[in-house]
Protein backbone atom coordinates (compact mmCIF):
# COMPACT_ATOMS: atom_id res chain seq x y z
CA UNK A 1 0.00 0.00 0.00
CA UNK A 2 1.49 3.56 -0.67
CA UNK A 3 1.44 5.90 1.88
CA UNK A 4 0.72 9.83 1.50
CA UNK A 5 3.94 10.87 0.87
CA UNK A 6 4.31 8.35 -2.23
CA UNK A 7 0.96 9.53 -3.77
CA UNK A 8 1.98 13.09 -3.82
CA UNK A 9 5.14 12.14 -5.48
CA UNK A 10 2.90 10.03 -7.87
CA UNK A 11 0.59 12.89 -8.31
CA UNK A 12 1.05 14.58 -11.79
CA UNK A 13 0.90 18.56 -11.41
CA UNK A 14 -1.73 20.32 -13.24
CA UNK A 15 -1.25 21.29 -16.82
CA UNK A 16 0.10 24.71 -17.94
CA UNK A 17 -0.35 26.27 -21.10
CA UNK A 18 1.23 29.56 -22.79
CA UNK A 19 -1.49 31.72 -23.17
CA UNK A 20 -2.35 33.80 -26.61
CA UNK A 21 0.26 36.58 -25.51
CA UNK A 22 3.12 34.12 -25.44
CA UNK A 23 3.74 34.31 -21.43
CA UNK A 24 3.52 31.18 -19.27
CA UNK A 25 -0.15 31.02 -17.62
CA UNK A 26 -1.20 29.68 -14.30
CA UNK A 27 -3.06 26.75 -13.46
CA UNK A 28 -5.75 26.44 -15.54
CA UNK A 29 -9.18 27.27 -14.87
CA UNK A 30 -12.35 27.11 -16.73
CA UNK A 31 -12.53 31.19 -17.60
CA UNK A 32 -9.27 31.21 -19.10
CA UNK A 33 -10.60 29.50 -22.09
CA UNK A 34 -13.52 31.88 -22.33
CA UNK A 35 -13.66 33.94 -25.91
CA UNK A 36 -11.23 31.50 -27.34
CA UNK A 37 -12.60 30.02 -31.07
CA UNK A 38 -11.31 27.07 -33.04
CA UNK A 39 -10.88 25.71 -36.02
CA UNK A 40 -11.78 26.90 -39.69
CA UNK A 41 -15.89 27.18 -39.83
CA UNK A 42 -16.73 28.49 -36.21
CA UNK A 43 -13.86 31.54 -36.94
CA UNK A 44 -15.66 32.14 -40.01
CA UNK A 45 -18.72 32.26 -38.63
CA UNK A 46 -18.41 33.92 -35.70
CA UNK A 47 -16.65 36.78 -38.08
CA UNK A 48 -19.93 36.59 -39.95
CA UNK A 49 -21.79 37.09 -37.41
CA UNK A 50 -19.71 40.38 -35.99
CA UNK A 51 -18.14 38.88 -33.20
CA UNK A 52 -15.82 41.25 -31.81
CA UNK A 53 -12.57 39.29 -32.17
CA UNK A 54 -8.91 40.67 -30.86
CA UNK A 55 -6.68 38.60 -32.39
CA UNK A 56 -6.76 35.58 -35.16
CA UNK A 57 -3.73 32.77 -34.83
CA UNK A 58 -3.17 31.56 -37.60
CA UNK A 59 -0.72 28.18 -38.44
CA UNK A 60 2.65 30.05 -39.97
CA UNK A 61 3.77 28.54 -43.72
CA UNK A 62 0.55 27.17 -44.12
CA UNK A 63 -0.41 28.19 -47.65
CA UNK A 64 -3.92 26.83 -47.58
CA UNK A 65 -7.07 28.96 -49.11
CA UNK A 66 -9.14 28.99 -46.69
CA UNK A 67 -6.61 30.14 -43.84
CA UNK A 68 -5.62 33.05 -46.86
CA UNK A 69 -9.36 33.74 -46.58
CA UNK A 70 -9.68 34.08 -42.95
CA UNK A 71 -6.90 36.32 -42.30
CA UNK A 72 -8.19 38.37 -45.18
CA UNK A 73 -12.24 38.96 -43.64
CA UNK A 74 -10.19 39.24 -40.34
CA UNK A 75 -8.21 42.10 -41.06
CA UNK A 76 -11.21 43.28 -42.89
CA UNK A 77 -13.15 43.43 -39.72
CA UNK A 78 -10.12 45.22 -37.84
CA UNK A 79 -8.53 42.37 -35.73
CA UNK A 80 -5.23 41.35 -35.79
CA UNK A 81 -3.61 38.66 -37.57
CA UNK A 82 -0.55 36.62 -36.30
CA UNK A 83 1.60 34.29 -37.43
CA UNK A 84 2.11 31.28 -35.11
CA UNK A 85 3.83 28.25 -34.79
CA UNK A 86 1.77 25.08 -34.94
CA UNK A 87 2.98 24.63 -31.43
CA UNK A 88 1.60 27.35 -29.71
CA UNK A 89 -1.32 26.75 -31.67
CA UNK A 90 -1.63 22.82 -30.25
CA UNK A 91 -0.58 24.88 -26.49
CA UNK A 92 -3.51 27.27 -26.76
CA UNK A 93 -6.04 24.53 -27.82
CA UNK A 94 -9.09 22.95 -25.86
CA UNK A 95 -9.94 20.94 -28.15
CA UNK A 96 -6.70 19.65 -30.16
CA UNK A 97 -9.14 20.27 -33.33
CA UNK A 98 -8.10 23.67 -34.32
CA UNK A 99 -6.87 23.15 -38.13
CA UNK A 100 -4.42 25.70 -37.63
CA UNK A 101 -7.04 28.90 -36.80
CA UNK A 102 -7.58 30.05 -33.01
CA UNK A 103 -9.32 33.28 -32.62
CA UNK A 104 -9.89 35.20 -29.49
CA UNK A 105 -12.92 36.73 -29.15
CA UNK A 106 -13.46 40.26 -27.50
CA UNK A 107 -15.41 40.44 -24.25
CA UNK A 108 -16.88 43.41 -24.97
CA UNK A 109 -17.20 45.96 -27.44
CA UNK A 110 -14.60 48.45 -28.69
CA UNK A 111 -15.68 52.27 -29.17
CA UNK A 112 -13.23 55.19 -30.88
CA UNK A 113 -11.69 58.33 -28.99
CA UNK A 114 -13.77 60.49 -30.66
CA UNK A 115 -16.88 58.38 -28.87
CA UNK A 116 -15.03 58.90 -25.20
CA UNK A 117 -14.77 62.63 -25.45
CA UNK A 118 -18.44 62.86 -26.27
CA UNK A 119 -19.15 61.01 -23.49
CA UNK A 120 -17.37 63.40 -21.15
CA UNK A 121 -18.85 66.24 -22.94
CA UNK A 122 -22.60 64.59 -22.32
CA UNK A 123 -21.72 64.20 -18.36
CA UNK A 124 -20.28 67.85 -18.38
CA UNK A 125 -17.35 66.57 -17.59
CA UNK A 126 -13.92 67.10 -17.99
CA UNK A 127 -12.11 64.75 -19.97
CA UNK A 128 -10.16 61.84 -18.22
CA UNK A 129 -8.49 58.96 -20.64
CA UNK A 130 -6.36 56.53 -20.02
CA UNK A 131 -3.70 55.36 -22.58
CA UNK A 132 -2.20 52.15 -21.49
CA UNK A 133 1.03 52.01 -24.33
CA UNK A 134 2.16 48.31 -24.51
CA UNK A 135 0.59 47.07 -21.83
CA UNK A 136 0.75 43.27 -22.73
CA UNK A 137 0.23 41.62 -18.83
CA UNK A 138 -3.78 41.08 -19.29
CA UNK A 139 -4.18 41.65 -15.08
CA UNK A 140 -2.41 44.97 -15.44
CA UNK A 141 -5.16 46.36 -18.07
CA UNK A 142 -7.88 44.47 -15.92
CA UNK A 143 -6.90 46.45 -12.83
CA UNK A 144 -6.16 49.75 -14.81
CA UNK A 145 -9.49 49.71 -16.05
CA UNK A 146 -11.22 48.45 -12.82
CA UNK A 147 -9.36 51.76 -11.15
CA UNK A 148 -11.01 53.80 -14.29
CA UNK A 149 -14.33 52.90 -13.66
CA UNK A 150 -13.45 53.32 -9.54
CA UNK A 151 -12.38 57.43 -10.01
CA UNK A 152 -14.81 58.28 -12.75
CA UNK A 153 -12.58 57.97 -15.90
CA UNK A 154 -14.13 58.07 -19.07
CA UNK A 155 -12.06 55.82 -20.78
CA UNK A 156 -9.30 53.78 -22.00
CA UNK A 157 -7.15 53.45 -25.33
CA UNK A 158 -4.76 50.31 -26.31
CA UNK A 159 -3.05 49.52 -29.13
CA UNK A 160 -3.91 46.77 -31.86
CA UNK A 161 -0.89 45.13 -31.68
CA UNK A 162 1.98 44.44 -28.07
CA UNK A 163 -1.09 44.77 -26.13
CA UNK A 164 -3.38 42.46 -24.55
CA UNK A 165 -6.81 42.98 -25.34
CA UNK A 166 -10.17 42.42 -24.03
CA UNK A 167 -9.70 38.49 -23.35
CA UNK A 168 -11.49 36.51 -20.09
CA UNK A 169 -8.84 37.33 -18.10
CA UNK A 170 -9.19 41.23 -18.68
CA UNK A 171 -12.52 40.92 -17.69
CA UNK A 172 -11.88 39.00 -14.58
CA UNK A 173 -9.47 41.50 -13.26
CA UNK A 174 -11.00 44.50 -13.94
CA UNK A 175 -13.87 42.79 -11.83
CA UNK A 176 -16.29 43.33 -14.70
CA UNK A 177 -14.99 46.82 -15.07
CA UNK A 178 -14.96 46.22 -18.53
CA UNK A 179 -18.32 46.20 -19.33
CA UNK A 180 -18.59 49.90 -18.03
CA UNK A 181 -15.57 52.03 -19.30
CA UNK A 182 -15.20 52.50 -22.67
CA UNK A 183 -12.28 51.10 -24.67
CA UNK A 184 -10.41 52.37 -27.80
CA UNK A 185 -8.54 50.05 -29.75
CA UNK A 186 -6.17 52.19 -32.14
CA UNK A 187 -3.15 51.75 -34.75
CA UNK A 188 -1.23 53.79 -33.83
CA UNK A 189 -0.63 55.38 -30.32
CA UNK A 190 0.85 58.48 -31.40
CA UNK A 191 -1.97 59.19 -33.81
CA UNK A 192 -4.26 58.67 -31.01
CA UNK A 193 -2.29 61.35 -28.91
CA UNK A 194 -2.77 63.85 -31.87
CA UNK A 195 -5.96 63.51 -32.18
CA UNK A 196 -6.37 64.16 -28.06
CA UNK A 197 -4.19 67.16 -28.81
CA UNK A 198 -6.40 68.52 -31.27
CA UNK A 199 -9.40 67.90 -29.18
CA UNK A 200 -8.32 70.35 -26.70
CA UNK A 201 -6.38 67.32 -24.55
CA UNK A 202 -3.48 67.95 -22.18
CA UNK A 203 -1.39 64.64 -22.63
CA UNK A 204 0.91 63.47 -19.62
CA UNK A 205 2.98 60.81 -20.02
CA UNK A 206 4.47 58.87 -16.67
CA UNK A 207 7.94 58.77 -16.69
CA UNK A 208 10.44 57.34 -14.13
CA UNK A 209 12.22 60.22 -16.09
CA UNK A 210 9.65 62.92 -16.35
CA UNK A 211 10.27 66.71 -16.25
CA UNK A 212 8.45 66.90 -13.24
CA UNK A 213 6.80 65.60 -10.77
CA UNK A 214 2.62 64.84 -10.20
CA UNK A 215 2.69 67.09 -6.99
CA UNK A 216 3.86 69.39 -9.28
CA UNK A 217 1.57 68.94 -12.16
CA UNK A 218 -1.82 71.20 -12.88
CA UNK A 219 -4.64 68.11 -13.72
CA UNK A 220 -7.33 70.30 -13.95
CA UNK A 221 -8.19 70.45 -17.35
CA UNK A 222 -9.18 67.90 -19.99
CA UNK A 223 -6.67 65.30 -19.13
CA UNK A 224 -4.81 62.58 -20.79
CA UNK A 225 -2.88 60.20 -19.05
CA UNK A 226 -0.22 57.65 -20.87
CA UNK A 227 1.01 54.43 -19.10
CA UNK A 228 3.61 52.01 -19.86
CA UNK A 229 5.29 48.51 -19.57
CA UNK A 230 6.85 47.60 -16.31
CA UNK A 231 9.90 46.35 -18.35
CA UNK A 232 9.88 49.30 -20.70
CA UNK A 233 7.43 52.47 -19.91
CA UNK A 234 6.33 54.48 -22.33
CA UNK A 235 7.73 54.31 -25.84
CA UNK A 236 10.41 57.11 -26.94
CA UNK A 237 8.05 58.75 -29.47
CA UNK A 238 5.02 58.25 -27.26
CA UNK A 239 7.16 59.99 -24.85
CA UNK A 240 8.11 62.63 -27.21
CA UNK A 241 4.59 63.08 -28.49
CA UNK A 242 3.07 63.80 -24.74
CA UNK A 243 2.76 67.43 -23.88
CA UNK A 244 4.14 66.63 -20.69
CA UNK A 245 6.36 63.76 -18.95
CA UNK A 246 5.49 63.07 -15.08
CA UNK A 247 7.17 61.39 -12.36
CA UNK A 248 5.99 59.82 -9.47
CA UNK A 249 8.71 59.86 -6.42
CA UNK A 250 10.09 57.00 -5.38
CA UNK A 251 11.43 57.47 -1.60
CA UNK A 252 12.62 53.58 -1.39
CA UNK A 253 15.25 51.12 -3.27
CA UNK A 254 13.32 50.41 -5.99
CA UNK A 255 13.03 52.55 -8.68
CA UNK A 256 9.68 51.74 -10.52
CA UNK A 257 6.18 50.86 -9.64
CA UNK A 258 4.20 48.05 -10.91
CA UNK A 259 1.64 49.64 -14.13
CA UNK A 260 -1.63 49.82 -12.23
CA UNK A 261 -0.10 50.83 -9.48
CA UNK A 262 1.01 53.79 -11.39
CA UNK A 263 -1.86 54.29 -13.15
CA UNK A 264 -3.82 54.19 -9.84
CA UNK A 265 -1.41 56.79 -8.37
CA UNK A 266 -2.24 59.19 -11.56
CA UNK A 267 -5.53 58.74 -11.51
CA UNK A 268 -6.17 59.81 -8.07
CA UNK A 269 -3.72 62.98 -8.03
CA UNK A 270 -6.40 63.89 -10.77
CA UNK A 271 -8.96 63.22 -9.09
CA UNK A 272 -7.68 65.13 -5.67
CA UNK A 273 -7.37 68.23 -7.73
CA UNK A 274 -10.55 68.41 -9.19
CA UNK A 275 -12.47 67.85 -6.00
CA UNK A 276 -10.31 71.32 -4.63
Amino acid sequence: MMNKDSKNQNRKPPARHLDPYGKRAQFDEPEEREGVIEGRNAVIEALRAGVVIDKVFIAKGDTDASLRHIASIARQAGSVVVDADRRKLDSMSATHAHQGVIAMAACAQYVTISDIIESAKTKGEELLIVLCDEISDPHNLGAIIRTCEASGAHGVVIPKRRSAGLSATVAKASSGAVYHVPIARVSNMTAAINELKKAGVWVFGASADGSQTLWQTDFKGPVALVVGSEGMGISRLVSENCDVNVSIPMHGKMTSLNASVSAAILMYEVVRQRSL
